[in-house]
């Protein structure tokens, strides 16, 4: 069988499992469900920028909130249909990005991530600012209507809730930015982006515009962070300048490394992690749950120190058909014998 055949095979399994989901467990799982779909587009495009063009950034938390709270001042304030926020939010934040990806041209690897941090550090704050209150709620925040499914049924003794609908909803979305994220980055776009982050000058010299390409890069990183942050507020229904902390930008990073860097699909066990095991650690101990998430975070590094994608990698390649390796012990001062091919001479 064909990789690519195995690969459509699997990908068809786990869009049935994610369709059968929801009606297997309780609203509030398929609520945490929703948020690893949320946090999948946001790390999704945070590798965008670092993995794959490798601009580090400890800022997207910022993009975050600002797709949030463009989703929710115009679901509150002017009356927008929910998924009518979702362009909007997206469009923003690829402009303020954009903009952002300027002055990141004169910045590189901890230079531009402290001018990110920054970022995030001030988004909060501005989002408190006194003359912003009428349309940000100031400390209050902003409480939405969770919207209701447009019609309902039961499956499985399960009820069409809110909270299943906008499972639904959101990993229709996570799709579609998912399919268009593997056609970005899979052609020559992608391409340039590698080159850019591995060889700057080589990509350059064959003609690359770098200060186009890295601005870009960012401004569709912040669209991707945007968008998840809009369907974050859908589903939470609720946003405060307290949720949108330097911690939020912080677990993106950790995610994007523990996913795997420069990788579509590591996207989604980064979002998985990010959003369960903090409240693994919580239950194993109430004293002290950020020790043992920094414990676990450690455990896993050194177990898997190129992410779970990584590891997925290597064991594809050791199960190939054909790719048996011969390994060869070899002490000081002996000779290591050739294969019986390669000892023959020459007839020529």
């Amino acid at each position: 069988m064909s990789k690519s055949r195995v690969i459509w095979i699997g990908l068809a399994l786990l869009l049935v499992v994610a369709l059968v989901l929801p009606f297997l467990v309780k609203n509030y799982r398929v609520f945490q469900f929703n948020l690893v779909l949320v946090y999948a587009i946001a790390i999704l495009g945070l590798n965008i920028l670092t993995g794959f063009n490798g601009q580090i950034s400890l800022g997207h938390g910022a993009f975050y909130a600002i797709g949030a709270y463009a989703a929710a001042i115009l679901m509150d304030r002017v009356g927008m249909p929910y998924w009518l926020t979702l362009p909007f939010s997206g469009v923003l934040c690829f402009v303020l990005g954009f903009l952002m990806g300027f002055p990141a041209l004169r910045l590189a690897g901890h230079y531009l991530a402290v001018a990110t941090l920054a970022l995030a550090l001030a988004i909060p704050q501005l989002l408190k600012y006194k003359h912003l209150e009428h349309y940000t709620g100031g400390v209050q925040g902003i409480v939405l209507v969770k919207p209701e499914p447009p019609f309902t049924f039961r499956f499985l003794d399960q009820p069409f809730s809110a909270d299943r609908w906008l499972y639904f909803f959101t990993l229709a979305v996570t799709i579609v930015m998912f399919v268009l994220a593997w056609n970005l980055l899979r052609g020559r776009v992608g391409r340039a982006l590698i080159a850019i982050r591995d060889h700057p000058i080589a990509a350059a010299a064959m003609g690359i515009n770098l200060a186009m390409f890295k601005s870009l890069t960012f401004g569709v990183s912040a669209a991707f962070t945007g968008v998840a942050g809009a369907l974050g507020a859908v589903a939470i229904a609720f946003v405060s300048p307290d949720s949108f902390t330097v911690a939020l930008s912080i677990f993106l990073l950790v995610g994007v490394v523990v996913g795997g860097l420069a990788s579509i699909p590591g996207a989604f066990f980064g979002a998985i992690f990010i959003q369960f095991v903090p409240n693994i650690a919580d239950e194993m101990s109430k004293s002290a749950p950020a020790a043992i998430y920094g414990v676990l975070l450690i455990i896993l590094m050194y177990l898997m120190p190129l992410g779970v994608m990584g590891l997925v990698r290597k064991l594809w390649a050791r199960w190939q058909p054909g790719a048996a390796r011969l390994q060869v012990n070899v002490k000081p001062g002996t000779s290591v014998p050739l294969p019986p091919d390669l000892s023959k001479e020459s007839t020529t």
